[in-house]
């Protein structure tokens, strides 16, 4: 009497073929693979803040070629070196004519600021608050002293400048040929993925090149305009405050905290007077920069909260020192710009799969 049903086999759980084993391992790989990525962007931390650093600094490139290209018709390469020309040119006219009393100005700035700094421990001791000037010191030393690994590794003159270079030259190269980068990119991306990837990283470059020209009109507005309204009343080193004032200003939230208490502490040391002029022209300063510029170029481009950016300059500047710090706000960027793109992607995925007609 033969068997009119056969018994099929199926692989039972430890074997490497049952799909049990197969789905727990690819999950495995999975968070393997995550691992591996956290260790090495843990020990590469200092190549990978200086390749995006590089690639800021190409999308400030490109942009001002793009800027250029609008009323010179003239080949990328030339607009691009014009740009850069200029840039170094600037530069160096500015430290030619101010380099010698900056110099000054700078060492007088330390001197007011460490006084006033013990005035104001001195007077918080007599309302009875137990910090010292040198406790006052000995916090803002500390603060710069727990700055990470990157910070460590660019401490010296030789590693700051070295790290610089190499940031400027590959920005350099990014930013001639940025298409060329893209493409070998996308190639080692599945052909189902790379007209994602070009969609995403046309959206990045045009969010960071709008998120940085903002950020060049801001401080450009607040280094001049702090400048200018400083020396109309009179208040010591204008000067030096301008070029703080618009440098700090390429860090959104904590640039403004420190260049403001620099204002105040030097605008008091001349007067009380000088003082409270001093702390009005940093809140118009402030606000005509917060309410006009930020709002009708930056926004548009990226709308980011500022705790958001706060916390991620915290994060970043306590990973990376102040590379990091730098780069917090257009990492922020990027990252936001991705996740909306894939949420866009994923969403026009979905309406598609629901359209499709059901099988019979």
């Amino acid at each position: 009497m033969s068997e009119t049903h056969r018994h099929v086999e199926e692989p039972g759980p430890s074997e490497v073929r049952s799909p049990l084993v197969q789905q727990e391992l690819k999950r495995a790989g999975v968070w393997f693979g995550v691992a591996i990525a956290i260790a090495l962007a843990a020990l590469l931390a200092q190549p990978l803040m200086l390749i995006l650093g590089a690639m800021v600094l190409a999308t400030m490139m490109d942009g001002g070629s793009r800027l250029l290209g609008r009323v010179l018709p003239i080949g990328r390469g030339w607009r691009l070196a014009i740009v850069l020309l200029s840039a170094v040119a600037f530069l160096a006219w500015t430290f030619y004519l101010t380099g010698s009393s900056l110099a000054a100005q700078a060492q007088a700035m330390r001197t007011i600021v460490e006084a006033q700094v013990t005035r104001i421990g001195g007077w918080m001791q007599q309302l009875g608050i137990t910090a010292t000037p040198s406790d006052l010191k000995g916090l803002a030393q500390q603060a710069m002293s727990s700055m990470g690994r990157v910070t460590a590794a660019l401490g010296t003159a030789v590693g700051a400048i070295t790290g610089g270079a190499m940031m400027l030259v590959l920005a350099i190269f990014l930013a001639t040929e940025p298409k060329l980068y893209e493409r070998g990119v996308a190639w080692m991306l599945p052909m189902d993925k790379r007209a994602q990837f070009y969609t995403i990283a046309d959206k990045m470059g045009w969010t960071l090149r709008r998120l940085m020209f903002g950020r060049i009109i801001g401080m450009s507005v607040e280094g001049v305009g702090t400048w200018l309204l400083l020396w109309v009343f009179g208040v010591p080193m204008a000067g030096l405050l301008g070029i703080l004032t618009g440098l700090l200003a390429f860090l959104p939230n904590i640039g403004a905290i420190i260049s403001g208490v620099l204002i105040v502490l030097v605008g008091f040391s001349g007067g009380v007077d000088t003082g409270l002029y001093a702390v009005g022209v940093y809140l118009v300063v402030q606000i005509v920069d917060g309410y006009l510029i930020v709002p009708m170029v930056a926004k548009r481009a990226v709308d980011l909260a500022p705790a958001l950016v706060l916390a991620a300059q915290i994060l970043f500047g306590a990973l990376f020192g102040i590379i990091g710090l730098f780069l917090a706000d257009p990492i922020v960027a990027m990252i936001k710009v991705y996740l909306e793109e894939r949420s866009k992607a994923n969403r026009q995925h979905g309406d598609q799969a629901s359209l499709k007609p059901a099988g019979p």
